[in-house]
């Protein structure tokens, strides 16, 4: 899937599925459709699904925020 194809299928609010690749201090990283956004202050091992809500998606850096679902 390219970054456009993502755009086109996904807008804030939406709900997704995804598995998250790296924690790090203020976050977790989760894949979702080939691409990986963060959640902010949320805590999940590395291989757990998760489901999320986009909070905010930036097309021009091509990143996203997500948060809990």
């Amino acid at each position: 899937m390219s970054w456009q194809d993502f755009l086109a299928r996904h807008r804030a609010g939406d709900v997704v599925e995804g598995v998250v690749v790296k924690q790090v201090p203020f976050g977790s990283f989760v894949e979702t459709d080939g691409f990986t956004g963060l959640a902010f202050e949320r805590s999940w091992p590395v291989g757990a699904h998760v489901s999320v809500r986009i909070l905010e998606i930036d097309a021009d850096r091509q990143r996203f925020s997500l948060t809990e679902a």
